[in-house]
């Protein structure tokens, strides 16, 4: 719901652009309509600043140009590559820069001035040397490079480009011959050096050889070794068989001889008497089998006779006798086979102590055979490197020798200096500059003044700034000097008559939980917005409408609705406020049915106490009987404080502005003036809208208007 249509209990919220000054926008149309209308401002600014550069290129001295080239010569590409390099990516930067050093401006002034032919050179007031501009450019993949000197006399400046060239090349030469002459010493001294370190290394390496026969280091090395790898084999297989004989003599020590214990021990005792080459220990390992096998027999036969015979039969007790000398017999061979296996074993570990000595012996002689030949191989290899080093330096010094002599100059002069001619470069420029800054200038101004104008060129501008608040807008139609005519039925403008049809309907069909508003104030926030002509014509179409309508002029200080719609001033409502009672004698009609008019009648100096008294509510009270719409049309509000103090016994106010005239500023004080009596705003009609602006789309199709006047016509 549109917020103007209600009426507030207190001052409503306006959108951010009413309730402050927003920061101003550029609209390109406003642009162009100050530059339709203020076109001679960019000119007169254009045309003085020619004026002005015109006056400074008259008084400026002339100039003049000389030309010469030089081009990015061929070079000697030596075996080990150039010895001088210069930076690439910043080269005519660099040489533009250096052309146009003092150092060398100071060169070429002390050149010409030592020149037989000599040329005068022009100087300031204060007798310093007039300066000569250089200018270095390139063409796109090209190695020529042009140079443009611009001075204060033909000759002179002839001269001076000619001059600066070869200072130039001098210059490079002198720097390169110095660079390489310090570059040659410092690398002598660095070859002197190299060659002392390469006699140090050479002496190392010599002495090294006379105490080491490298030949002898590496027989020995390859020698100790194959018996390392010997010796170490031999306590492996040591190692084995201490671990053999210490399973065996678990195997004795672990208890009675069962089966499969003797078969062990058995095992182990053949083992034993294979590696100490001896047949003792085999042969206790016999009769211990043959003992344990006839003590098993024996065993077996006795569990058997057991069975039937009593334990003191005799062969009962024959059998115990046999069985206990067995089993000494066993015990006693197992003692034997103990201390054999004791004995075997530390006869083992002393065999390895000695083999474990032996390898520590002979791998100590391996790393010092080993670390004698690394020492006489990184001593040769220090003397190939100090060797190198010699080599490297030794070439450089002959190849700066030779590029000491030889000319290695990026540049070499392809075209001497032309003779100068006048140029006009800088006037023009000067000239040019003088129009664009001018144009800028003046276009500047009117972008300034288009930015800071709060005139109302549009109803966008409108509803940006008040928040949608325009309900209809009226055209301005063309070639009739700004008088907007009244409407007639049947009439020839279109446009202009559905504006305000459109405006009757946004009253009747309101977007407002009110009651339809009957009691209509039109008033504007300055004079000449056009709301008198708004009210007559909003009259006259509400009465074609088939409404009654009755028009009353409450501007008693200036109304004039009289003079548009030819009726008389007076009797009117000065007269009604005096005597309320003659209201039905005042009333005016002319040809249109259903519009009645009272004028302003008698002038007043301060109507403003008089709208205050209950003569006016006793005739708002009347009309509203008797009308269908009543229509209002009172001073503008900034002119005097009527219109806000009728508002608040109006159903609603229409507020009038003028395209291209009224100011957001004036327009938010006005509004703000009728929130505060709490006056019920209904919205703003937009007056004398471009119709030719493409903002503009209402009611331009003509063709749907028979009858329609060519000059509207072509609005569409």
């Amino acid at each position: 719901m549109n917020e103007l249509t209600t009426i507030p209990d207190h001052q409503p919220d306006l959108p951010p652009e009413a309730g402050h000054s927003a920061a101003p926008k550029f609209r390109l149309q406003k642009f162009l309509l100050f530059l339709t209308k203020y076109w001679w401002v960019p000119t007169a600014t254009v045309l003085v600043s020619l004026a002005v550069s015109a006056a400074l290129v008259l008084h400026k001295p002339a100039s003049f140009v000389s030309r010469g080239s030089m081009w990015e010569t061929v070079k000697l590409r030596l075996p080990e590559g150039d010895l001088f390099s210069e930076d690439v990516a910043n080269f005519v930067g660099t040489q533009s820069d250096l052309l146009q050093s003092a150092m060398l401006r100071n060169r070429v002034l002390n050149t010409l001035r030592a020149a037989s032919n000599s040329v005068v050179i022009p100087v300031d007031p204060n007798g310093e040397p007039l300066p000569v501009s250089i200018r270095v450019s390139q063409a796109t993949k090209s190695a020529v490079f042009e140079l443009d000197a611009t001075g204060p006399q033909a000759a002179y400046t002839q001269a001076y480009l000619e001059a600066l060239m070869q200072a130039y090349l001098d210059y490079k030469g002198e720097i390169r011959k110095e660079i390489s002459g310090d570059t040659l010493a410092s690398i002598t001294g660095q070859v002197q050096l190299a060659e002392q370190e390469l006699k140090n290394q050479q002496d190392i390496l010599t002495d090294f050889q006379r105490t080491n026969n490298m030949a002898i280091l590496q027989e020995e090395g390859t020698v100790a070794g194959g018996y390392l790898t010997k010796l170490k084999t031999q306590l492996s297989d040591l190692q084995l068989d201490d671990q053999l004989l210490e399973a065996a003599s678990a195997e004795l020590t672990g208890g009675g001889p069962g089966t499969n214990q003797t078969n062990q021990v058995s095992l182990a005792m053949d083992n034993l008497a294979s590696q100490s080459g001896s047949g003792a220990a085999g042969g206790v390992s016999t009769a211990l089998q043959d003992t344990i096998k006839e003590l098993e027999l024996l065993k077996i036969k006795q569990a058997d006779l057991s069975t039937n015979l009593r334990p003191m039969h005799p062969k009962m007790v024959q059998l115990n006798a046999d069985i206990e000398r067995d089993e000494k017999e066993v015990a006693l061979y197992r003692q034997q086979s103990r201390d054999q296996l004791a004995s075997s074993r530390e006869t083992t570990r002393l065999k390895m102590e000695n083999v474990q000595n032996s390898i520590k012996e002979w791998e100590a002689r391996v790393v010092e055979a080993n670390s004698r030949i690394a020492d006489a191989e990184r001593l040769k290899i220090n003397v190939q490197r100090a060797q190198g080093e010699y080599d490297q330096l030794a070439t450089l010094v002959q190849n700066v020798k030779i590029s000491r002599n030889i000319d290695q100059e990026d540049l070499a002069i392809l075209e001497h200096a032309s003779p100068a001619v006048r140029s006009h470069n800088a006037d023009k420029k000067s000239l040019e500059s003088a129009v664009v800054g001018g144009l800028a200038l003046g276009l500047g101004f009117i972008a300034l003044l288009a930015i800071r104008d709060e005139k109302f060129g549009s109803v966008h501008e409108v509803n940006e700034k008040l928040g949608d608040a325009v309900i209809a807008q009226v055209p301005e139609l063309p070639g009739l000097n700004g008088k907007l005519p009244l409407l007639e039925n049947g009439g020839p403008s279109h446009i202009y008559a559905e504006s305000y049809r459109c405006l009757r309907s946004a009253l009747l069909f309101l977007a407002s939980e009110a009651e339809r508003p009957r009691l209509l104030l039109i008033t504007s926030a300055l004079p000449d917005e056009g709301k008198s002509t708004v009210a007559a014509n909003l009259a006259r179409t509400l009465a074609l409408g088939g409404a009654r309508v009755l028009l009353v002029d409450a501007d008693l200080r200036r109304g004039h609705l009289h003079h548009l719609l030819g009726l008389e001033q007076q009797p009117g409502l000065s007269h009604l406020l005096s005597v309320p009672a003659d209201a039905d004698k005042v009333f005016q009609t002319n040809s249109l049915p259903n519009l009645w008019f009272i004028g302003c009648g008698e002038r007043l100096n301060n109507p403003g106490d008089q709208f205050l008294g209950p003569a006016l509510d006793q005739l708002l009270s009347r009309w509203r009987s008797q009308f269908d719409y009543v229509l209002v049309d009172s001073s503008p509000i900034f002119a005097a404080d009527d219109a806000t103090t009728l508002a608040p016994k109006m159903d609603g106010t229409l507020l009038v502005i003028r395209s291209r005239f009224s100011s957001a500023r004036q327009v938010r004080g006005a509004l703000d003036m009728l929130y505060q009596r709490r006056a019920r705003v209904l919205g703003v009609v937009f007056n004398r809208a471009d119709a030719t602006s493409r903002s503009y789309d209402y009611y331009k199709y003509a063709s749907y208007h028979p009858g329609a006047d060519s000059a509207v016509a072509k609005t569409g």
